[in-house]
């Protein structure tokens, strides 16, 4: 699979650059490096890429702003930020945005090589999935899609918020562990990952408002519970 994915790289350090791209090359992975974001976005729009690597902090075009320009025109590709190693707030707001995990600098090839291969597989495991339907309120939820809908409004959800909405529809009206949750979605139950989960869920309660009957509550210490009739 490697040899057919391709990564667009935006990364204005060009050693660090250089040697991100050589590596990933080496792994069989295609890369295109950019050296800031409104060259990166030119390039996303020219060529179709499986993945996102997104240094946050670069000239001309930030990683954010890249984030938000490549969401318009594709809400499923796996992003993944590059962030200074003090900025937990970067982080939040890179999950804010839509993206699918981070790597804060400095990091090892090989445990980007492992972030890489994680996200990809949640992604996969999202689209190649059995074809699920579930129906809640005035809502249906295609999972295999990842098309929330109600009447003619239809929300295209991200990996992580179509496997989040996913478990909590598989545990209708009952409690979700967050912990069960933080381990199947993000492979961790850091604290950080908790946090991360809880933008998510913000997200989540914004889309499902559009129905007053139906609620997703936190249940103090043990998780969340969708309540839907």
């Amino acid at each position: 699979m490697n040899n057919k994915t391709k990564v667009l790289l935006a990364e204005d350090d060009k050693n660090l650059g250089s040697i991100l791209k050589n590596y990933l090359e080496v792994k069989g992975y295609e890369t295109i490096l950019c050296a800031n974001g409104k060259i990166a976005l030119d390039a996303f729009k020219r060529n179709e890429f499986n993945f996102c690597i997104l240094d946050i902090m670069m000239p001309v075009m930030d990683g954010f702003t890249l984030a938000k320009e490549i969401r318009k025109l594709d809400k499923k590709i796996p992003l993944l930020f590059l962030t200074a190693k003090s900025m937990q707030e970067d982080k939040i707001r890179g999950f804010e945005i839509g993206a699918d995990d981070y790597l804060t600098k400095p990091f090892s090839m090989e445990e980007l090589l492992m972030r890489i291969k994680a996200v990809m597989r949640r992604s996969i495991e999202v689209t190649n999935g059995k074809h699920e339907n579930h129906t809640f309120g005035k809502f249906i939820f295609d999972y295999d899609r990842q098309i929330l809908s109600i009447g003619k409004k239809h929300e295209k959800l991200t990996s992580k918020e179509a496997a989040l909405l996913h478990m909590l529809c598989k545990n209708m009206n009952k409690v979700l562990d967050r912990t069960v949750a933080l381990n199947k979605i993000w492979f961790d139950d850091s604290y950080f990952n908790a946090r991360s989960m809880d933008v998510y869920i913000t997200k989540l309660r914004k889309y499902l408002k559009d129905d007053p009957e139906v609620e997703l509550i936190n249940v103090h210490g043990i998780g969340f519970k969708l309540i839907a009739p």
